[in-house]
């Protein structure tokens, strides 16, 4: 079911097959699904630093940061968009690299464009760090930092 969400936001999410979500979950130190009665309809699958993801976007903030969580991908089934899921599924996020003492990092594609995707990440508080250009596309690369001025 993961995949099969995925799959439903692309270009914005990213393609992967099953074969590299399972891998990615195993790389994953955070991982969360949203559900309606029994049914996923939404995820969040973050990375720690480090590990062998091989992520040009993910190896970017592997060379400029030592702590964070990478959201590696985001999405909510398109039947389950506008609940305000894809916000609660970044609230636990930024919860936890809260209380882990870590940024939040992430990349928005700007080419192929994803304004929605902008906006979702300006209005939770993301700060652009940076853009990152590699084959046929280009992304905004951000972070969040919960623990500023503590």
């Amino acid at each position: 079911m993961i995949w099969a969400i995925n799959e439903e936001g692309l270009p914005g999410t990213g393609k992967v097959s099953q074969q590299e979500i399972k891998a990615l979950l195993e790389f994953s130190s955070l991982s969360i699904g949203a559900y309606l009665e029994d049914r996923l309809v939404g995820f969040v699958i973050c990375l720690p630093p480090n590990t062998e993801y091989g992520s040009l976007n993910y190896a970017w903030f592997n060379q400029r940061y030592d702590k964070f969580l990478y959201v590696d991908r985001i999405a909510v089934s398109v039947e389950s968009q506008n609940q305000n899921i894809g916000s609660i599924l970044y609230e636990h996020v930024k919860k936890q690299a809260e209380e882990m003492g870590v940024l939040v990092a992430a990349e928005v594609n700007i080419y192929p464009p994803n304004p929605g995707s902008m906006r979702f990440h300006d209005r939770h508080g993301f700060e652009q760090v940076g853009v990152l250009d590699h084959d046929e596309k280009s992304v905004a690369l951000f972070v969040y930092n919960s623990n500023e001025g503590k």
